[in-house]
């Protein structure tokens, strides 16, 4: 069903990093959405007021902010779909994630609202007319919201949509919500006590986590997480595969929304390569990665000795230091410079952000290692994080 879709409504659905394709992709899952929810909608809000039960009534408001929610996933992809202007050179890809906390703040006025009401509901309870229609309908409306949120979740997989993937998690957490009204309408067979309230709190609870997730994620998005270690793996495997260079370091992702990235990194060559060779193979470095996996890296070559014997000598008792202060610390740009007096050892740090030992405290501890040797070592150190 959901290919059948994709393949009646988007042409060329396979070229997802296309932001018209996206604009397709985002028009489709919001006209289902909209239709859907408003089907729940009318369904729920009858059942609701036939059978008094406050439980269905808010699970039908629910739906119809869900409407609301497509309306502006729709809109969202249709402004992110636009170009690279002058005021924005980059594009409009990160209104995919400022939709997303919209998205979420809807849900979590709703779950406000449901909270308020079914306090009132175990205050002031009232009888729940039992009907089968009723207790089908909620059936229907737990089938077809499980539906919806398989549906999203491919969509938002395909095209790498948080957008979509919020979509589909409140359509999860309205599975749960109906799944709550439809216990309490049942239980009300069986007892006198306001369990349609209380269902209806607990729906409320689940309603208020799936929109603090949603928010949690998305500010995660806006504020810049780590790299996908597929992608960060996949650049690695495009560097490295080339003899030429034997080492990469200081690799930085931008994301200015789903599917425009921006990438830089650190290249090891070997300091007697042949510079025009090295930037020619750095070149077509950059293009592959462009043309296979859209990110438009910039690549910057260091220079390192690898044949000196000193400097591989007193790189290995670096290494060895380090390994005893915190296994997960590593060097690169290691280079050494002798002089009358003392031996600079200079290189770079870097430092995992649970790392126990600050800055200072890890450079003295290095030098104070160092002081063993005979050697009078002086470490000019560049901390990095990873």
């Amino acid at each position: 069903m959901v290919n059948l879709l994709i393949k009646t409504f988007i042409k060329n659905s396979e070229d997802i990093e296309n932001p018209k394709v996206r604009q397709k992709y985002g028009t489709l899952s919001s006209f289902v959405g909209i239709i859907c929810n408003l089907i729940l909608f009318l369904i729920k809000y009858i059942m609701g007021t036939l059978s008094h039960s406050i439980s269905i009534i808010s699970d039908a408001f629910n739906n119809l902010s869900d409407c609301a929610g497509c309306l502006v996933t729709l809109l969202g992809y249709k402004m992110a779909s636009k170009p690279a202007d002058k005021d924005h050179p980059f594009g409009h890809g990160r209104i995919e994630y400022l939709t997303s906390l919209i998205i979420a703040v809807l849900i979590i006025f709703v779950g406000i609202e449901l909270l308020k009401n079914s306090i009132e509901k175990v205050m002031n309870p009232e009888d729940i007319k039992f009907s089968l229609l009723v207790l089908f309908s909620l059936i229907f409306s737990i089938s077809l919201k499980f539906w919806m949120a398989f549906f999203n979740t491919k969509l938002g997989k395909k095209i790498n949509s948080t957008v979509m993937i919020a979509t589909a998690k409140d359509s999860k957490s309205d599975v749960i919500a109906t799944s709550a009204t439809l216990i309490s309408l049942i239980c009300s067979l069986f007892t006198k006590l306001p369990i349609d309230g209380i269902m209806g709190l607990i729906v409320s609870v689940f309603i208020l986590k799936s929109g603090y997730d949603i928010v949690k994620d998305t500010v995660d998005e806006l504020l810049g997480k780590p790299a996908d270690p597929e992608v960060v793996n996949q650049i690695k495997q495009y560097v490295l595969k080339n003899d030429k260079i034997i080492g990469i370091h200081d690799l930085i992702i931008h994301s200015y929304g789903p599917g425009n990235m921006i990438g830089s990194c650190h290249v090891e060559v070997k300091s007697n390569e042949v510079f025009t060779e090295v930037h020619d193979i750095v070149d077509s470095i950059e293009r592959e990665i462009y043309n296979n996996m859209n990110i438009l890296m910039t690549i910057h070559m260091d220079p390192i000795e690898v044949n000196d014997h000193l400097t591989n000598n007193t790189k290995k008792l670096v290494n060895k230091i380090i390994n005893s202060i915190d296994p997960s610390l590593n060097i690169h740009d290691f280079r050494i410079v002798s002089g009358e007096s003392h031996t600079n050892l200079i290189f770079d740090l870097v430092v995992p952000f649970e790392c126990k030992y600050s800055n200072q405290q890890l450079k003295q501890k290095i030098d104070d290692l160092l002081s063993k040797e005979n050697i009078n070592y002086f470490t000019v150190i560049v901390f990095d994080k990873p």
